[in-house]
């Protein structure tokens, strides 16, 4: 808990010269009055919920000519919503669900686009950034997620889709910005964001943050403790020649709360839905559950205009992250909730992650003859390395260790278990904990070349082109023994479109796009399937999408409609046929429709909702093993695919009562999701609402009143396959001063 100390001196030591910072600024602005239009115009900016072009260079053209899919969570609807997490910003996206995590899916951000993981691809300005862990968003800037299969765009993955966070970088303008927050449950958060423009180019920006809660709803269960800061400096701005120097740093120190076991009364079996114990029920143990994860992104990024139309960039990231925990999963795999009682088994992992990235990239625009040309193109090498290991306990009672825990039939009364309605966190806890680090490594490399090309033949007409080859060799040791496994693999990705503007304003499209993904494609630091004896011959799994789209701004460019319909369609995932044997013989489909409007009806009213209708279907299973026991999945063909709503929708809205007074409201709607493909064990549909209030004190302060989850819904956020469910949290309120200057 030191670091926490130690957190609450930099922030109080950053308020403070933040104070005076503001006090030189805000007297600056009175004696430069010239300046003051200029903040004027860039604030209304910053107020629309529609953003018209990428901050992804990828994207050669604005996002309305995109033949694809991409909803972008602008700043506004983040200021709105105080969301701080990426799992809290990505509930605003219909089509998105969450994953549950454990030992071998380990506990971090698991998001599924359309109906397919998504972890391993997740990137922070392009470059990806896939290692397990719980992002904040204090550092950035806009969320831009790319929906269908795209590793034309990323490399391996992005079966469903791809998560880019845009940072928050230097700017030519000085201004220092921040929250100060305090709410039910103990909530408590500072941000500060400051930019200081030097002049000749320089320019350098500072983020830093400060938060603690306990979970919503519930009493003596979950915290959240956390601190973070992101420094970065940029020369040449303005210029042909720029480079940023930019680090990210981010420390977390939480309780974690697993959720809650499904138990089905009628059958006394762990299927059906979540136990109907009370809202806010905590099964672990406050003196041995912990999780600690610690974040390092350094940055160099340099730019170079060899003409108006030609710039060659280079981009260096080193990553380097830690997940560290051990906590109690609510195993109902015994039996025992028939007797009331749940046994506390043990999650553990220890992950050490150091990556490398280098991204190489021309960007430009030509023509051949009368046909424009807006391309990207480039060479990509990235370097991942994973230790992994676990912690093993001994306790009092019990011969010899283990990894997940004793009494799992709770016959004796001890901590290991607990009552399943009335659990007791404080149960004493009389056990030890034995570190075993590098238990495996495991060893990813990566060399790509892609290329991608939007083609102007008229005004009306736009055709979408990318190619990218990856070549991907990754490696497993087992340090005990010393055995090596490997697979080397190498895949082209491609994508194309066809996009008709019929006016300037809107377009239609059609597209195809495919993605792969090899085995470990997350180097052993995910959920994504790891490398092991049985897998290493096995060729990538493929996928391809298929979609028709349609885009409008209306409204003088005001508002931004949309609408897709698509099919993801996965041909051969990896199967198991027997205990030692695996295939690339599975089958799986998404058909969908999503439709989206995003920006201002009126200069008062703003809007940002969507509905996606996903119908999923697991068309060819093959079989589960435990040790040399197999059970046939293929009885399963057909089903509805896990963590899979049918049907999503998501609302936020705001009105300008007063020059003073916003109002705000939104709702989350989510369909029934399936934990397991049998389909026997779900969470149910819900619906939650949120409001907003907020009060212009002067034009560079406000307080803003955030209450979530009003009517104080229980509900479930992630649906595991094996043993439970995770409860959200209940009704909240966060009270914010908010100031810029």
């Amino acid at each position: 808990m030191s670091f926490i100390k130690t957190r609450k001196k930099i922030v109080s030591s950053a308020i403070v010269s933040s104070i005076s910072v503001i006090a030189t600024q805000a007297m600056a602005q009175e004696q430069e009055h010239v300046q003051l239009p200029t903040i004027h115009l860039e604030a209304q900016a910053d107020k629309s919920l529609k953003v018209d072009q990428s901050a992804n260079n990828k994207f050669t053209v604005p996002l309305l000519d995109v033949a694809k899919s991409v909803h972008v969570i602008s700043p506004q609807l983040i200021s709105d919503t105080k969301v701080n997490t990426l799992s809290d910003a990505l509930r605003t996206v219909p089509g998105i669900t969450l994953g549950a995590g454990e030992g071998g899916n380990p506990n971090g951000d698991r998001p599924f686009i359309r109906g397919y993981s998504s972890e391993s691809s997740i990137y922070v300005d392009g470059i990806r950034n896939s290692t397990s862990q719980n992002r904040e968003m204090f550092a950035v800037e806009q969320v831009e997620v790319t929906k269908g299969s795209a590793s034309a765009l990323g490399g391996a993955g992005s079966v469903g889709g791809s998560i880019n966070l845009i940072s928050k970088l230097p700017k030519q303008e000085n201004f220092i910005e921040g929250s100060v927050q305090g709410g039910t449950d103990n909530y408590a958060r500072i941000t500060l964001d400051g930019n200081k423009d030097f002049g000749n180019g320089t320019a350098a920006r500072v983020a830093i943050m400060g938060h603690q809660n306990d979970k919503a709803g519930q009493n003596d269960g979950a915290e959240y403790k956390r601190f973070g800061i992101a420094p970065s400096i940029s020369f040449g701005l303005g210029s042909p020649t720029r480079a940023t120097l930019s680090y990210y740093y981010l420390k977390s120190d939480d309780t974690p709360d697993s959720g809650v076991p499904y138990w089905n009364h009628q059958t006394n079996t762990a299927t059906g839905k979540p136990l109907d114990a009370k809202q806010g029920i905590y099964y672990g143990l406050k003196d041995r559950d912990f999780q600690k994860q610690e974040n390092h992104i350094g940055t160099i990024k340099l730019e170079h205009d060899i003409t108006d139309d030609l710039t060659i960039s280079n981009t260096a990231v080193y990553n380097k992250s830690k997940n560290d925990y051990l906590w109690t999963q609510p195993d109902d795999s015994k039996g025992n909730i028939a007797n009331d009682k749940v046994w506390r088994r043990i999650n553990s992992r220890i992950t050490d992650t150091d990556a490398f990235s280098n991204q190489l990239a021309l960007t430009g625009k030509f023509k051949t003859g009368s046909i424009k040309h807006s391309f990207n193109t480039g060479i990509e090498y990235s370097n991942q390395q994973s230790d992994k290991g676990n912690y093993s306990t001994q306790y009092p009672g019990y011969t010899g260790s283990t990894s997940g825990g004793f009494n799992s039939d709770c016959k004796i009364n001890d901590a290991w278990c607990t009552d399943a309605y009335n659990p007791n966190p404080y149960d004493p806890w009389l056990g030890s904990t034995t570190k075993n680090k590098k238990v495996t490594t495991t060893k990813a490399d990566t060399t790509s070349l892609y290329l991608l090309d939007n083609i102007e033949i008229n005004p009306q007409w736009l055709v979408d082109v990318g190619v990218r080859w990856d070549k991907f060799n990754t490696e497993l040791k087992t340090h005990a023994t010393g055995e090596k496994i490997e697979n080397n693999t190498d895949f082209f990705s491609y994508q194309t479109g066809l996009t008709f503007k019929p006016v300037e304003n809107g377009s239609i499209y059609a597209s195809f796009a495919t993605s792969a993904n090899p085995v470990g494609a997350d180097a052993g630091d995910g959920s994504e399937t790891g490398l092991n004896a049985n897998l290493s011959d096995l060729d990538p799994e493929k996928a391809r999408t298929y979609e028709i789209g349609t885009k409008w701004d209306l409204l003088d460019k005001r508002l931004n409609l949309t609408a897709a319909i698509f099919r993801t369609e996965k041909q051969n995932t990896r199967i198991q046929l027997d205990p030692t044997t695996y295939t690339n013989g599975g089958e799986s489909k998404v058909d969908g429709v999503e439709l989206g409007i995003n920006g201002n009806i009126t200069d008062k009213w703003a809007v940002s909702a969507g509905y996606t209708y996903l119908d999923s279907e697991s068309i060819k299973n093959g079989k589960s093993c435990r040790g040399d026991k197999c059970t046939d999945q293929s009885v399963f063909n057909g089903n509805q695919m896990q963590n899979v709503p049918k049907n999503s929708a998501t609302l936020w809205t705001t009105y300008q009562v007063l020059p003073q007074l916003s109002i705000g409201g939104g709702a989350v709607y989510s369909d029934k999701v399936y934990g397991d493909l049998a389909n026997t064990k779900w969470v149910p549909s819900y619906v939650r609402y949120d409001a907003m209030a907020r009060y212009n004190i002067n034009k560079d302060v406000n307080l803003q009143l955030n209450v979530n989850n009003l009517s104080d819904k229980r509900y479930f956020t992630k649906a595991y396959a094996s043993h439970y469910a995770t409860e959200a949290e209940g009704r909240s309120a966060v009270l914010s001063l908010n100031f810029k200057y």
